[in-house]
């Protein structure tokens, strides 16, 4: 199975990343490209860490799928390029995801011309709307199958709730036979 963190970097990232390293979990990274841009030192943490970067855009507009081309165009390749340089050299972003999954052909196709791959989620938590650790933790409980793709957050607010399941949710992970990768293609 996969984690995956949005909205990021944050003020919780840090703590993600120490949870992460505790468990020798690696994970990807959606980010917002200036988010990545005001924390260069979190994007190569991240990096050095062994775990990979996605796309996020620039202002995470919704629904993404109703922009013009252009302002998808935009949103893609200007938060690439702002991941890219924050990341320093070498960096590479493999996926792209979609603000709300607003996936359409047209700006798989676009992400693709920046070689990046679209990346959904099969687990989505809700973390952003703060239920509660239990309800995070009965969602991933309930929902998670084999190959599944968690959506998590570690930026965009406030992710005490975020950062205090995942205390509980590496262990569980863990106990119940799950192995850690990178998403699919």
């Amino acid at each position: 199975m996969a984690l995956t963190f949005d909205d990021g970097p944050g003020p919780a990232t840090g703590q993600v990343l120490d949870l992460l390293a505790q468990y020798g979990v690696q994970a990807t990274f959606c980010q917002i490209g200036p988010q990545a841009a005001a924390n260069p030192a979190t994007v190569k943490r991240i990096l050095a860490a062994g775990h990979r970067l996605c796309d996020h855009s620039v202002h995470h507009p919704q629904p993404f799928a109703a922009l013009s081309h252009d302002r998808q165009v935009y949103e893609i390749s200007t938060a690439r390029d702002m991941i890219v340089r924050a990341g320093g050299p070498g960096a590479k972003v493999a996926w792209f995801r979609a603000p709300g999954g607003g996936f359409t052909a047209s700006n798989q196709q676009v992400a693709a011309s920046f070689g990046m791959r679209p990346l959904g989620w099969s687990v989505d938590t809700r973390d952003w709307a703060k239920p509660g650790v239990p309800a995070i933790m009965a969602t991933v409980q309930r929902e998670l199958r084999p190959g599944g793709v968690i959506l998590l957050h570690d930026g965009g607010g406030d992710r005490s709730q975020t950062v205090a399941a995942l205390r509980q949710l590496l262990p569980w992970l863990v106990s119940q036979g799950y192995g850690f990768d990178f998403p699919a293609v």
